[in-house]
């Protein structure tokens, strides 16, 4: 069961008295902000307004939405992070998970043994079960290290988009063991590290090897660059949501490209969908700036949609080089 940290919520109210709060989570727990707020409201007698949009990460924060709806204090549930507030408005409250991992685990020892020296990685909902992972390998002999974290990232932490504990190891380690029901996540540190990558599932006591959907997955970004490297007219997309919002770099690719002679129109979009791409017909291949797990996670596009990482190797063939080794790098952004 996910527990949202309601107390730091009520805490941050009396503390800081606002007008009115904004309640946002992920679609796993979105269900329960329906209590909270009900809750909000009856003790507090303002408003909480949830946000029905789609949440999905730290990089999706509202503070430039809110003030249209009155709001001075916003919550932005089940993304942990290393630091308690972003912006002005938003403050982040963990939703962790209390389910067991040791089931899973001492299932998985007999897979992992050949490999020695392993790391392991989770994401915010399983953050507090790391250490007893940890010693619960040494226990069975296995040799275990945890990455330190940076910027955003608590140690061990990965997102969609940054892997830095896990690249920080990738040269020390044989292989990468990823808490948590998510092909999302493990597809993130196979591809960003190129090393064997197993997910544990505890909810299916499932111990899954990742390197097979890699593959295809990485097939399927290479194949995208390939098209992208005839397309003569390029839409370069900026993501609109807060912490997407890369007009810089959006701006320095589009120099790149057209130093290159490829023409180049400007896209603003919140929710990059084929079906918003497909009305702009002039267009050959997209780039998009926003979130670079869009380009690459199988999301289906009528045309080549690459992201930042398949944009830098795109310039290296346009250039006559080897693509190189796009997406094995710390963050994708």
């Amino acid at each position: 069961m996910i527990r949202i940290d309601e107390e730091r919520i009520y805490t941050e109210i009396e503390s800081r008295k606002p007008a009115a709060v904004a309640l946002s989570a992920p679609d796993g727990i979105f269900s329960q902000l329906e209590s909270i707020a009900a809750t909000i409201s009856s003790k507090y007698g303002i408003h909480a307004f949830i946000m029905g949009d789609a949440c999905y990460g730290s990089c999706d924060t509202t503070n430039d939405e809110v003030w249209k709806i009155g709001v001075d204090l916003a919550f932005n549930i089940g993304h942990t992070i290393s630091i308690e507030k972003l912006g002005k408005n938003t403050v982040m409250i963990d939703a962790l998970d209390d389910i067991s991992f040791d089931t899973v685990i001492l299932k998985s020892i007999d897979v992992l043994k050949p490999y020695q020296r392993i790391a392991l990685s989770t994401f915010s909902q399983h953050i507090h079960k790391l250490h007893g992972a940890e010693e619960l390998y040494r226990e069975n002999g296995i040799d275990v290290r945890i990455g330190r974290g940076k910027g955003q990232l608590r140690d061990g932490q990965i997102f969609g988009c940054e892997f830095y504990p896990v690249y920080s190891l990738k040269d020390e380690v044989n292989a990468f063991v990823m808490l948590g029901q998510s092909n999302f996540h493990a597809l993130g540190v196979s591809l960003s590290t190129e090393k064997p990558t197993f997910m544990l599932d505890p909810y299916e006591d499932e111990v899954t090897d990742v390197s097979k959907l890699s593959e295809e997955r990485l097939k399927r970004s290479i194949l995208s660059i390939y098209k992208a490297r005839d397309a003569e007219r390029f839409g370069l997309i900026v993501g609109l949501r807060e912490g997407q919002f890369m007009l810089k770099q959006t701006l320095a690719l589009k120099k790149k490209l057209e130093e290159r002679g490829k023409a180049v129109e400007l896209i603003a979009l919140r929710e990059i969908t084929n079906e918003r791409l497909s009305q702009m017909r002039r267009i050959d291949a997209f780039i998009q700036t926003a979130c670079p797990r869009i380009s690459i996670d199988g999301y289906t596009f009528d045309r080549p949609v690459l992201s930042v990482p398949q944009a830098n190797g795109l310039l290296r063939v346009l250039d006559g080089k080897e693509l190189g080794d796009f997406l094995m790098k710390p963050n994708w952004l």
